[in-house]
């Protein structure tokens, strides 16, 4: 009986996973990728990401986190050729390329010695240099992305992207990786294979020291670097949508009940919300060095801050309620596509281009535009709890139709002046002030909604049903200034607000919209049509 309990303990300790090795003693080591010096942690978690648009993947059974699969690329380059961490996530490529449609991640090996993925690869190499500008289209688009970041894997795997050795010459040059020879790397690598904890954090500690060691003058300051891991694993704008949403549902749950209370802890919670998201933008800033509204995940995530920050104002001068509650559930939705969809959203800090190095023209023109989007985001969200209620039969108040009214007056006078400075920057950065561009055009085209909005309410056009219809059918022209033009045009000069993905995420919203809209309008004219009273004579 002992000799079996052994041999039982002796077989579970062999089947038992390896220890896990800790890799903090690598996280702040500077890295420069990008255009910028990052600390090693978020190189490995973007390189992770562009690679299998995840930043953890489960491997031989366990999950590991990024840090660990982008180390062993590089000190066991040999054994990653087989594992699956390419994305492959369009179906028609798949099929095309008669690989298994129900897998989402692939490997270099089997992608390399597949023919039929290698003639689309070719294919659109070829259709590149044909097509104008060089731009791909359709499934040769798609192939691309996968060529694109199979050469990130072999970059990775050869080591030519782990540039951590800063460079004598100037703050601009680029810096060099390490020998295959160098002693503290070969140390790491053998305490890496040897799955040696004590040993690979020694290691780890010494090519730290080593590497700062390095000109030093030329390195981001420690404190900048630990700031940005520390940002890296709080997300603050995912805590941020967590607490908004409570703040939602705390007021929707206490409509009838507590609503003293209720409305008191919605009031923290959504201020606690909007402190991690405060957190986040001074990280951002201190860490880039710039104002964070620079691409669509920097606007994305402002316009959210910008509507709670809005309701928050009104309600401390109505006390009513539904600015509160409008912006909580609006917030959420940017904020929720900003955590969950990092490919579409690029949410990495990156330098800034040429036409934006501008601190000046990014603190008024672009943070006034993505303010006038948030406060028409507060104005949608109190716009559906207006038509909510027509459609659940339920009279809004007047009040309500007037906070409507006032969020969409602050929206339009934002936009104004943001389109106005717009303007002036483009005669700053390319002589002149208007040309019809795509990015130009929608904002003007949107601002003029806005004004038929609001002046059918002055001029009698519409009561206050019209002007909930309205905030709601009018952020439509939003959808296409702000990802339209970026992500389904794809032209014009506004050339760094571009991107791709997420066209299915925004047309089911434009059709919901739609249809919650036409639900509301229906439902409302059947409650104005007057009911026929039978007469004695009707009866007879």
């Amino acid at each position: 009986m002992i000799r079996f309990l052994l041999a039982l303990a002796l077989c579970g300790a062999a089947l038992a996973p390896a220890q896990a090795l800790h890799f903090q003693p690598l996280e702040t080591i500077p890295v420069q990728e990008g255009g910028r010096k990052k600390p090693y942690l978020v190189f490995a978690e973007e390189s992770l990401l562009s690679l299998s648009g995840k930043t953890a993947l489960t491997l031989d059974g366990r999950s590991q986190p990024a840090v660990e699969i982008i180390t062993g690329l590089w000190l066991q380059p040999e054994k990653w050729r087989t594992q699956p961490i390419i994305l492959i996530n369009n179906l028609a490529l798949k099929k095309a390329a008669n690989l298994d449609e129900k897998r989402k991640w692939f490997s270099r090996d089997e992608l390399a010695a597949n023919p039929s993925f290698l003639a689309l690869l070719q294919k659109a190499d070829a259709d590149r240099r044909t097509a104008k500008d060089g731009k791909l289209t359709g499934l040769d688009k798609q192939v691309d992305e996968i060529g694109a970041r199979l050469a990130t894997f072999e970059s990775l795997r050869m080591g030519d992207l782990y540039r951590v050795v800063a460079n004598p010459a100037g703050a601009n040059s680029q810096w060099s990786t390490l020998h295959t020879d160098d002693a503290v790397l070969t140390k790491l690598r053998a305490a890496f294979a040897a799955n040696d904890d004590a040993a690979f954090a020694r290691a780890a500690s010494e090519l730290r020291a080593s590497l700062a060691a390095s000109s030093p003058q030329f390195q981001p300051p420690a404190s900048k670097l630990a700031l940005e891991v520390t940002y890296q694993k709080l997300h603050p704008f995912r805590w941020a949508w967590i607490l908004y949403l409570l703040a939602g549902l705390t007021l929707a749950v206490t409509s009838l009940r507590a609503r003293r209370a209720g409305y008191a802890l919605a009031w923290l919670l959504a201020s606690a919300g909007l402190l991690f998201q405060i957190s986040g933008f001074v990280s951002r800033i201190v860490i880039a060095g710039r104002p964070p509204v620079s691409n669509m995940y920097e606007s994305v995530i402002w316009v959210a801050f910008g509507a709670v920050f809005f309701s928050l104002i009104f309600e401390a001068v109505y006390r009513g309620r539904y600015f509160l509650l409008g912006a909580s559930f609006a917030a959420v939705i940017p904020l929720l596509l900003a955590d969950s969809q990092p490919l579409a959203l690029n949410r990495s800090i990156q330098p800034l281009v040429p036409v934006l190095q501008s601190n000046f023209w990014l603190s008024t023109h672009v943070l006034i535009i993505t303010l006038s989007y948030a406060a028409f985001l507060l104005a949608l969200g109190v716009g559906h709890i207006a038509l909510g209620k027509i459609i659940l039969g339920r009279k809004p108040s007047a009040a309500l139709y007037n906070y409507i009214y006032r969020t969409l007056q602050i929206g339009v006078l934002l936009l104004a002046i943001g389109t106005i400075l717009g303007g002036v920057w483009a005669n700053y950065s390319w002589g002149r002030f208007w040309d019809w561009d795509p990015k130009e055009t929608w904002a003007l085209t949107a601002l003029l909604v806005y004004l038929f909005v609001l002046h059918g309410r002055i001029a009698g056009s519409w009561s206050g049903f019209g002007l909930a219809v309205g905030s709601v059918l009018a952020f439509q022209s939003i959808v296409m200034s702000w990802y339209g033009v970026n992500f389904v045009l794809g032209v014009g000069l506004h050339s760094y607000g571009f991107g791709s993905g997420g066209f299915v995420y925004a047309g089911t919203f434009v059709v919901a919209e739609l249809a919650f809209t036409l639900a509301a309008i229906l439902r409302h004219r059947s409650s104005q049509t007057p009911k026929t009273i039978p007469t004695a004579e009707s009866a007879a």
